[in-house]
């Protein structure tokens, strides 16, 4: 019989499988702590660092254990990678019978009714609802991300996937060959099921509100990339109401509606539409946040006008009894958007922030819990399941008590298990001296003429990550005004083309340079060296002008806390954790790191973000920059 340890030392069967395995301590100890917490029903979090193979760390004695177990992952991309490359291959080693299961949200399963309902398709979809209609006759799973000819971001999606609002359940015609309900079928039977953190939080939600559970009753739940948890929870525990959602009911009312001759109900749905377009006009211009206390004087005749118009058609539609399971359904929305409404326009406000989000072309309100806690507490704490929490960045330092305190984690016991990789050797913090302050108008350009005399000194490519969007749009015209510079590498900037479109042709040009924000900051793995610098503009403090972040801080406040040293330093230090971490992917990686905020040397907290990094070194010296990476390039040349 094959013991754990067994799969992780030098004979381990994984050899056979897994081009490159070789045994790494840390996988090992990571294995059997995981194994621990899924006998005792213990909860657990581990840090694991680039190249600890984490996941076979909690596959392998997920598989050995016999134990029912959910496995949720960051993203739909990372689920997929879990579920096809992954769990086949531990299952060959492991050789033990298990019935898996992938299951995601409603809106990722092909809906054949709502597909027939499609009859006649604007020509700017045409196209893709015909490759729809010839696909639902070849899938098994109706999971969308099968049908790669049509992108995830089409207009047609909506059209032909349902959500748990429009989903007409068992009084559906085609309820017996729905995709989501086989889906659910499966995972109910599997041993383990492999979901994505929204599924999750939705379920744990819905338990929260009292509704029966659609994800199987777990022993054990692994969370990879926990880091994104308590952040999503914040939203799964609130309560929100978009001018997009109005706009898709009023779609489905006009549709559902069509064949009634009733003016009045056309009249009712006329004034609905037209008290929708008012909030958005009286809403302030300028895009962003805003505290909905400081705004609402302006906005409250026109939130009055859409309560009473909701109740209009609400009432309408009441009227028509049950002369359609569409109407039925639009009957419940109607009276779920009233009820939001009614919480999120309230003067009440000790149950959480309520803040408007403008963007161009929508408007939102939220209601945004500003502890969630207790309640994560209250539903992971049962005793009747094992919880392992893992990611690559949980701690600052080796102190978890950040991320403890925000997932309500009290007495558990966290494990760091740094990256295998040669860090110290293959990695260097630049932190160029002279830099303005990040407030100064002129740090972004200042920023890229720092960073720019590397390309000269590598032949690999260059990240710069900035923290707005604002600092990456100028990075783009500096460049487009500064040509030169780039020496005939190509230049990447996000919002030209799709994330992961920019990061093949990043890997394939093999020293472009890619300017990005926010989503390159995580879950981006460029190996080799088409990726030798990353260079990050300023360290990525939440704005503290954020209404949600004001909220936040002050309620620290008024619990005896310190908002900068609690929440908003080390929440910055992970993220510049998550930044860096696009840096060495490999064992034979090496590159620089370089941070271009003053405040590094300058602050007394300065430290702590170098302590995040450790034990990569740092240096002021571009003397020292050029010498490392000519050595490093020096000996991959002889390699």
């Amino acid at each position: 019989m094959t013991e754990l340890s067994d799969y992780f030392g030098a004979d381990s069967p994984l050899g056979k499988h897994l081009p490159g395995f070789r045994p790494r301590a840390g996988q090992a100890w990571m294995a059997e702590a995981v194994a621990g917490a899924i006998a005792t029903s213990d909860r657990l979090i581990v840090e694991a660092g680039t190249g600890t193979g984490k996941t076979f760390a909690y596959l392998i004695p997920a598989l050995l254990s016999g134990r029912k177990t959910i496995i949720s992952t960051g993203t739909k991309a990372l689920q997929d990678q879990l579920y096809h490359r992954d769990l086949p291959l531990v299952g060959k080693v492991v050789g033990r019978p298990v019935t898996t299961a992938l299951l995601k949200g409603r809106a990722n399963y092909l809906c054949l009714h709502r597909l027939e309902q499609v009859t006649d398709p604007a020509a700017a979809i045409a196209d893709d609802v015909g490759e729809v209609r010839a696909w639902r006759h070849r899938t098994g799973s109706g999971d969308k991300a099968e049908l790669v000819d049509v992108p995830e971001d089409s207009p047609v999606w909506p059209l032909v996937t349902s959500t748990a609002e429009n989903c007409l359940g068992q009084q559906c015609p085609e309820y017996s060959g729905c995709h989501v309900v086989k889906a659910r079928k499966a995972a109910q039977e599997a041993d383990l099921v492999v979901v994505n953190h929204h599924l999750l939080l939705a379920d744990l939600a819905m338990k929260e509100e009292g509704f029966v559970e659609f994800l199987p009753g777990a022993e054990a739940v692994i969370i990879d990339e926990a880091h994104q948890i308590p952040d999503l929870a914040v939203q799964f525990f609130g309560v929100a109401l978009g001018s997009r959602e109005f706009e898709r009911v009023l779609e489905e009312l006009r549709a559902a509606t069509l064949s009634f001759s009733q003016p009045e109900l056309n009249r009712r749905i006329d004034e609905l539409q037209t008290a929708v377009r008012r909030l958005r006009a009286d809403a302030p211009r300028r895009e962003g946040r805003y505290e909905l206390g400081e705004v609402v004087a302006g906005l409250r005749d026109a939130l009055d006008r859409l309560a009473h118009a909701i109740h209009d058609v609400h009432t309408a539609v009441a009227e028509l009894g049950d002369a359609s399971i569409e109407l039925e359904k639009l009957h419940e929305q109607l009276l779920g958007l009233g009820e939001r409404l009614a919480v999120l326009a309230s003067e009440d406000g000790l149950d959480g922030l309520r803040w408007l989000e403008v963007n161009p072309r929508s408007l939102r309100l939220h209601l945004t819990p500003l502890d969630v806690s207790s309640k994560l507490n209250g539903l992971i704490d049962t005793g009747l399941q094992a919880w392992v929490f893992t990611s690559a960045t949980l701690a600052v330092g080796e102190d978890f008590s950040h991320f403890g305190s925000r997932m309500g984690l009290t007495g558990v016991t966290g494990l760091t298990f740094p990256s295998p990789y040669r860090v110290r050797e293959n990695g260097l913090i630049w932190l160029p001296p002279g830099l303005p302050q990040p407030s100064d108008p002129g740090h972004t350009a200042a920023v890229l003429e720092r960073v720019t005399p590397l390309l000269a000194m590598t032949a690999g490519g260059v990240f710069c990550l900035f923290t707005s969007h604002r600092a990456l749009n100028k990075a783009g015209k500096w460049f487009r005004s500064h040509r030169s510079v780039l020496g005939g590498r190509k230049l990447l900037v996000q919002g030209d083309a799709p994330r992961d479109d920019l990061l093949r042709r990043f890997r394939q040009a093999g020293d472009a340079v890619l300017l990005g924000t926010g989503s390159f900051w995580e879950g981006v793995d460029v190996r080799g060296p088409a990726l030798s610098v990353v260079a990050i503009d300023k360290l990525p403090f939440a704005s503290p002008a954020d209404p949600l972040m004001m909220a936040r801080l002050e309620h620290i406040r008024r619990e005896g806390g310190n908002g900068f040293m609690d929440h908003q330093l080390p929440q910055a230090a992970l993220s510049l954790k998550q930044g860096a971490g696009r840096l060495l992917r490999d064992d034979n990686d090496y590159g620089v790191v370089v941070l271009c905020d003053p405040r590094i040397a300058g602050k007394r907290y300065g430290g702590k973000f170098l302590e995040a990094l450790a034990p990569m070194p740092h240096t002021d010296s571009l003397e020292q920059v050029a010498s490392f990476l000519a050595a490093h390039e020096k000996k991959g040349a002889v390699a």
